[in-house]
């Protein structure tokens, strides 16, 4: 969205145009007084324009920009490249604003003059106030963040249905019955979608708890505050739209290429020897593995109702963790696994650290800019112990805690940081912090930025560092995905209602910003479960395995009755045949995080995101697109043998089988789940999808190819789907650990595909770019759905061998079994070269 643009100067009532010499800045607003109130409008580029709105005190005028909160990303951008004022109505090349002076109404229309909605004030001198919406056009709406839907479905969008608080101040983890305790997070954006293209972005930058009331006509939208600032964003559909939103907010930083494996988890592993034993297990049932998450165990746990409890210390247990500077290298050198240590924001009274950071003015304080800290005790909360809550809205308070902290747990090795309970789950609501916004310190100003300036303070820290941060958090805000976190839904139940609802909740969190988002795997509250264990972990670890960052696996464990590891719960053929599938496929989620990093795209979108005109895609959320190319479908019930999915227009493969389906926008009949024994997940690649792969067998241990035989699986695998069209995709490959590739460390090739009368070409160009440890040569394999007859490689016939064996054993050729692919390879080659295969189609 931003550009360079020439400087415009305003000329009275008519065109910004412009001037010989002339250096005005770009970016215009306009000032409305009505009685008490005012409006704001800030044009802050052709599609995308800043409101403010109160009665509460003067007017700051049009000198200087609008305030933005600590969501907000972008603040410079160019201004529009054209406006014109008529009156009070203003026109860019990409919206029309019109206010109504005495009531301060805004409407807005799109650039082909359609009507996006008109928004009024409400209640403007209530405490509660806020904006009536007009419908219009609009049929659905999608984002919002994160509230889980009730009665086991994943269909739905927001129209017809009310955005609720979680709590009294917002965000919360709350309980039903269907989902057991899940997160409600707000992320106020607002993806409207009508007919033939009709379509807006909303964002609402407030802090304080907010309602959507998306149920009749107008909608309305109410939260506390005395001013109320909003973005609308215009543009051609939602990919654009999202675009726009993620600049504004921030886009993510690519994660380490670990997180896109599976990390075991309980609550919680009480020694080394319980991890040493889920590992050897996974190990010896060739399951591959990237890390555990340790659970508050690993500090010596907690003391309910006391103050000498150890959450807060932020130290190993010696006794049960000894060595573990040593333990997270072997870890590493001998199994290639990473860990994964949880941390909050409470400190127990007794503590040193408490008596540290209260001398220093770093905890959230019981009322007053001098009283001492708030003591939380509260006799029904007090789970954790008794003390005091880290002030993260005082940047000294993180850089500090993380330095003295979390920094020696870096030095050791940890990958990441769990940063649990950040709603934040216990307050007190009297308390008094720094504050999020000018001159506020109260409780309801900063509560649901707490886990974002948590999360700042993080990301902060790793300036300085060499590697990534990867942070896994309960709660959120917008923005809180440029500091290089994944969420999570909080401690979910054990039930297949809340399987099919964070499919949902998922579908509305990837429209809110959010591409790493996931549960605990098979259900935290296994207490609630309500059918067939084995079912219900199979069906939900296959769902986690194509759509969850990372695959985590938890479940409240302090019994030590209770089993999370896939190989030794649910059907563990399917979780090894799922899990593997999922390796296989970590340079094409890779790639798209990189594409997501760089462009704002997001990894797992609804399908009505890239098929938004497609009415039977709309409330779709029991199917998933993977990047642009896969569509896979959930299954989320007692007894699912079977299941259709609806494929939109065009020409669709099954991925596991290869057969080729052109589609007017139908569904597909009953395909079988169960196959060959295995459950697995019914999965379509879009017809020119090129999807690069890596090897995996029985040997692979981890997202690197790591090898228990010693062995390296090098290749460059890229299964191909071929389309009318010419298509390509681009690999994306760095180191997987540090922050070099933004400093330009990153390798990419583009893969390329066409189908010309009876030939398919696949192309796999010449390598760009480079980082360290990078290949200068691999063998390179191409799957191609379908039959041929005869392979060349740059013009040169390949070998043809009679079997898969044959085929695996020698250096090059190609191999075609009749099963929907066919095989080909060459020899160890220079990747600086182009290697284009030609497939002679039978």
């Amino acid at each position: 969205m931003r550009r360079a643009v020439a400087a415009l100067v305003l000329l009275a009532g008519g065109l910004f145009a412009l001037a010989p010499g002339s250096s005005a800045t770009a970016v215009r607003r306009a000032e409305f007084i009505s009685g008490a109130a005012y409006l704001i409008v800030e044009f802050l580029d052709d599609d995308l324009v800043h409101f403010e709105l109160s009665a509460a005190g003067p007017s700051p005028g049009t000198d200087a920009p609008l305030f933005v909160t600590p969501q907000i990303a972008e603040t410079g951008y160019p201004g529009p490249s054209a406006l014109t004022r008529d009156g009070d109505t203003f026109t860019t090349p990409g919206l029309r604003v019109e206010v109504a002076p005495a009531s301060l109404c805004v409407t807005v229309h799109d650039a082909a003059g359609r009507l996006l909605h008109q928004a009024c004030p409400r209640a403007l001198d209530q405490p509660w106030k806020g904006l009536t919406i007009t419908r219009g056009g609009v049929q659905h709406a999608y984002g919002l963040g994160e509230q889980f839907p009730r009665g086991g479905t994943s269909e739905g969008d927001w129209v017809g249905r009310v955005r609720t608080p979680g709590g009294p101040y917002g965000n919360a983890m709350v309980f039903d019955p269907d989902n057991g305790p899940v997160g409600n997070a707000q992320i106020p954006v607002l993806f409207a979608v009508g007919a033939a293209g009709l379509n807006y972005g909303m964002f609402l930058d407030q802090v304080h708890k907010q309602q959507w009331d998306l149920t009749g006509d107008p909608w309305t939208v109410e939260t506390w505050g005395d001013r109320l600032r909003w973005y609308v964003m215009t543009g051609p559909d939602l990919p654009d739209l999202r675009r726009d939103y993620m600049e504004l907010t921030g886009r993510p930083p690519v994660p380490p290429r670990k997180a896109f494996g599976m990390w075991v988890s309980e609550y919680g592993f009480d020694d080394w020897a319980e991890i040493d034993d889920r590992l050897s297990g996974l190990r010896a049932a060739r399951f591959p593995v990237d890390g555990f998450v340790l659970d508050l165990q690993w500090f010596g746990g907690v003391r309910e109702g006391a103050d000498d409890t150890r959450m807060g210390s932020l130290t190993w247990d010696l006794t049960k963790f000894p060595d573990p500077a040593g333990r997270i290298a072997r870890y590493e050198a001998e199994q290639g696994v990473g860990l994964i240590p949880i941390e909050e924001s409470y400190v127990g009274r007794a503590l040193p650290e408490h008596a540290d950071l209260a001398g220093r003015g770093f905890l959230v304080r019981s009322g007053c800019a001098t009283c001492p800290p708030v003591y939380l005790a509260q006799d029904d909360k007090d789970w954790w112990g008794r003390g005091g809550m880290i002030d993260w809205t005082l940047g000294a308070a993180g850089d500090h805690w993380h330095a003295v902290k979390r920094k020696p747990l870096i030095d050791q090795g940890v990958l990441g940081h769990w940063l649990d309970l950040g709603e934040p789950e216990i307050y007190d609501a009297g308390d008094w912090t720094a504050g999020v916004l000018p001159g506020e310190h109260a409780h309801a100003g900063y509560h649901n930025l707490y886990n974002l300036a948590w999360a700042a303070s993080v990301a902060r820290g790793y300036a300085a560092e060499p590697r990534r941060p990867f942070l896994l958090t309960r709660s959120g805000a917008a923005g809180i995905q440029r500091y290089g976190v994944a969420m999570w839904s909080a401690d979910i139940g054990s039930r297949l209602t809340a399987l099919a609802d964070q499919q949902n909740a998922q579908m509305h969190m990837s429209m809110s910003g959010i591409d790493y988002f996931g549960s605990d795997i098979g259900g935290f509250r296994r207490e609630m479960l309500d059918s067939d264990l084995s079912e219900l972990y199979t069906q939900w670890f296959a769902d986690a395995a194509w759509f969850e960052v990372p695959i985590r696996p938890h479940t409240e464990n302090l019994c030590n009755c209770f089993q999370t590891s896939p190989d030794r719960i649910g059907h563990t053929a399917s979780n090894l045949a799922n899990l593997r599938r999922r390796y296989e496929l970590t340079p094409y989620y890779y790639s798209l995080a990189h594409r997501a990093h760089r462009t704002g795209e997001p990894l797992v979108p609804p399908l009505v995101y890239h098929y938004q005109d497609d009415p039977n895609v709309r409330e779709l959320g029991h199917e998933k697109l993977i990047g642009r190319d896969l569509l896979v479908g959930i299954v989320a019930g007692r007894g699912e043998r079977e299941r259709d999915v609806y494929l939109p227009a065009g020409v669709w493969y099954d991925y596991h089988s290869g057969e080729r389906t052109s589609s007017a926008g139908q569904w597909t009949g009953r395909r079988p789940l169960w196959v060959d024994g295995e459950f697995r997940l019914p999965a379509y690649a879009r017809a020119g999808a090129i999807i690069p792969k890596m090897a995996v067998d029985e040997a692979t241990m981890n997202v690197f190819g790591r090898r228990t035989d010693g062995t390296r699986r090098d290749e460059l695998i890229a299964r191909v789907y071929p389309g009318a069209a010419a298509s390509e995709f681009t690999l994306y490959e760095d180191d997987g650990t540090t922050t070099g590739y933004q400093r330009g460390e990153v390798r990419t090739t583009t893969l390329r595909q066409q189908v010309t009368g009876p030939t398919a070409t696949v192309t796999i160009g010449p390598a760009e770019g480079g980082h360290p440890g990078a290949l200068t040569a691999r063998p390179n394999v191409v799957e191609l759905a379908g039959r041929a007859s005869a392979v060349s490689l740059n013009g040169t016939p390949l070998p043809r061998h009679a079997t898969e064996d044959a085929f695996d054993a020698a250096a090059s050729g190609w191999y075609d079994g009749g099963d929907g692919y066919v095989f080909a390879k060459s020899a160890v080659l220079d990747v600086g070269a182009a290697k284009t295969f030609a497939f002679t189609l039978a």
